[in-house]
């Protein structure tokens, strides 16, 4: 075990133990300089047998929560690789798991249960809406953390996969047995989107009943058979939730979302209150029909028809093979609801598959400015605007704004300025900050103030490229935008070599700078997100890019040295 007080990395201080299981300890740790809590989750060589395989499966975990951004998931900060043992150093979840909840006071509050399985519900659709789809395939209370202001946290992804549209079935029978459904257990088909549906089915059933569907009697009655006084429509979702045969369940969590939205419309009570209102309506047409008979011009328009709901528009672009159609849908998506994030974040996922181009960044704009929905979108949860909105568009404008970027870059940093005054990321709140910065000394190189001196030194811009670059980029962000990075550094070092020459850069600063850079793109190349990647032409040519444009950078610093050895060298 780690020792209390003790510092792990040189920045993560011990401060004491929040949780134990069979093979791992979880810690509360501080990072001082960051003044903030993170859990750091260790798992020992001594403790564990088959560690090569539990160390595997913990890489699996990790390198997916790195790829993932959602309010009601963890975020990984950190992995530390030691000699005997494995950390993880993840958010801090203050609170308790569901689990306990129902320990201590048995069935919950339907209002709660509901508004719990709202929120998961979003949480797995998120999952499913991945390029591959991810399966969690483990919801149950003990893996879903209530924290103390009412929202809930999805935790555990020892079991979650990606979809393969190639299998047929799962190898492995993975899940907790009572909420897993019938296709968890091998021979009975893949586990996909409607196996999580299940799952959150025989979730909200232990919850709301207070019944472990893991326990005897083992089977899952009608929830009013232990509560008459809860909801039918809850019921009837239940129900469904939890059928044997995937096709009879909801088909995706927005079907299902939708259903929980409007789980009183369900109501036995409710729907005999419907059929009473539909004959009263159906009496008063017939009667309206016999009084206008004869009259000229006379038009009747009774159409029976689905109301354009928020998931049907998400649900129709998702499916769409057309993108002008699936961006149409979207913003039918938006416009039905406008405060909520997942409409505008898939819209700009759409339009950030390619170079993002002026005119999309102006349909995405004009969809933001259309009767406030940014306040609207913002003031329902900043950080997740920040985060989902303001920063990746930050990005789009900077990295990948068609050919000529100079306009994109300039409008970049009003967006990056936002995301890092709303998000509550450490990471992104550092990487908006210094990219505002970058851009704004990019405007202001060489202009002199009212004092004479620079408004912005060539040697400061030197220290913020070098920054931007790092070697954790393409985990951090992704490998599309650190290949961008890196070639942006490469071209700028080129762009300003006599000014950065001028300023005071050393010769063996500059090659050092751009052997890095090198390195971090072979990294890049070798990784398993280019490996693995099914769009390999186009990170070759951004691999080709950045490569050139640091062969570019030297030649021109070989060129320089050469023409200032023949008379009085800058760098001695």
């Amino acid at each position: 075990m780690l020792e209390i007080g003790s510092i792990i990395d040189g920045k993560y201080k011990i401060l004491n133990v929040i949780g134990k299981g069979g093979m791992s300890v979880v810690y509360l740790a501080m990072n001082e300089r960051a003044n903030k809590q993170w859990a750091i989750k260790e798992v020992r060589k001594d403790g564990v047998q088959n560690f090569e395989v539990v160390k595997q499966n913990l890489i699996v975990e990790t390198d997916l929560l790195k790829r993932l951004n959602h309010p009601h998931l963890p975020s990984i900060i950190d992995v530390i690789d030691g000699d005997g043992t494995f950390l993880i150093v993840m958010d801090y979840i203050e609170g308790n798991p569901l689990s306990k909840a129902i320990k201590n006071s048995g069935a919950q509050n339907q209002d709660d249960v509901i508004e719990w399985s709202k929120q998961l519900c979003d949480v797995l659709g998120y999952l499913h809406s991945r390029k591959p789809p991810i399966i969690y395939r483990d919801m149950k209370p003990s893996n879903v953390m209530l924290k103390p202001d009412g929202n809930v946290m999805l935790i555990d992804f020892g079991t979650a996969r990606e979809f393969k549209s190639t299998s047929v079935a799962d190898t492995t029978c993975l899940g907790t047995q009572g909420y897993a459904a019938p296709e968890q257990f091998g021979g009975h088909g893949q586990t996909d989107a409607r196996t999580d549906i299940y799952c959150l089915g025989a979730t909200m059933y232990h919850l709301i009943t207070g019944h472990n569907p893991a326990l005897p009697p083992y089977e899952m009655y009608p929830i009013r058979q232990w509560n008459p006084m809860l909801s039918s429509g809850l019921e009837e979702i239940i129900l469904k939730c939890t059928q044997k045969n995937p096709d009879d369940r909801y088909q995706s969590c927005a079907e299902l979302l939708y259903a929980l939205d409007h789980y009183q419309d369900l109501d036995i009570e409710n729907k005999k209150v419907q059929s009473l209102k539909w004959k009263t309506f159906i009496a008063s047409v017939i009667l309206t029909l016999v009084m206008l008979l004869g009259t000229v011009g006379f038009t009747i328009a009774l159409s029976m028809q689905t109301s354009s709901t928020y998931e049907y528009y998400m649900n129709q672009a998702g499916n769409s093979m057309n993108e002008e159609e699936s961006a149409q849908m979207y913003k039918n998506a938006i416009e039905t609801d406008p405060s909520r994030i997942d409409g505008y974040s898939a819209l700009l996922d759409l339009y950030s598959n390619n170079d993002f181009t002026a005119d999309e960044y102006e349909s995405f704009k004009n969809i933001l400015n259309k009767d406030n929905y940014e306040e609207i979108v913002k003031s329902a949860d900043p950080a997740a605007y920040a985060d989902e909105i303001a920063y990746p568009l930050a990005e789009n404008l900077y990295f990948n704004y068609g050919s000529n970027n100079s306009s994109g870059i300039d409008t970049s940093a009003r967006w990056f300025k936002k995301a890092a005054e709303n998000s509550n990321d450490e990471h992104i709140i550092t990487r908006s900050q210094l990219l505002y910065k970058m851009v704004d000394s990019k405007k202001n190189l060489g202009t002199v103030g009212k004092n004479g001196d620079s408004v912005v030194s060539y040697i400061d811009y030197w220290n913020q490229l070098t920054q931007l670059a790092t070697s954790d980029l393409p985990e951090t962000e992704n490998l599309k935008i650190a290949l961008h990075i890196y070639n942006t550094v490469a071209m700028e070092i080129y762009n300003n070599n006599d000014s950065f020459i001028s300023g005071g850069v050393t010769q063996s600063e500059y090659l050092a700078e751009l052997d890095k850079l090198a390195g971090f793109v072979e990294q890049a190349h070798n990784s398993t997100l280019y490996t693995e990647s099914a769009d390999k032409d186009t990170y070759d040519a951004l691999i080709l890019n950045c490569n050139n444009a640091i062969d570019s950078a030297r030649a021109a610093l070989t060129k320089k040295a050469v023409g200032d050895n023949s008379s009085a060298s800058v760098w001695g």
